[in-house]
């Protein structure tokens, strides 16, 4: 099991999930119930914040601290000095 950038999924795991052109997001959670050896429609997501349960489709997925990691890489981690 994989995310969309290759790493290896694990239930327990906290995800983003981007959906549709531009890679909107559809949900964010904890990854569970998913089964070895598939990459597409394959778990569930639980929500953090509560909610509905949403289907995971790892391949559309990335893990949190990938993520995490990306903003970062752009300057997006730090809020941007005020008055």
């Amino acid at each position: 099991m994989h995310y969309r950038n290759g790493r290896e999924a694990k239930n327990g795991d906290k995800i983003v999930q981007l959906t549709g052109p531009g890679g909107s997001v559809s949900a964010v959670g904890i990854l569970y119930d998913a089964k070895p050896d598939n990459d597409y429609c394959n778990g569930l997501i639980a929500p953090i914040l509560g909610g509905a349960l949403s289907s995971a489709c790892l391949i559309d997925c990335l893990h949190m601290d990938d993520l995490v990691a990306l903003l970062a890489e752009k300057g997006l981690d730090k809020r941007p000095a005020g008055k």
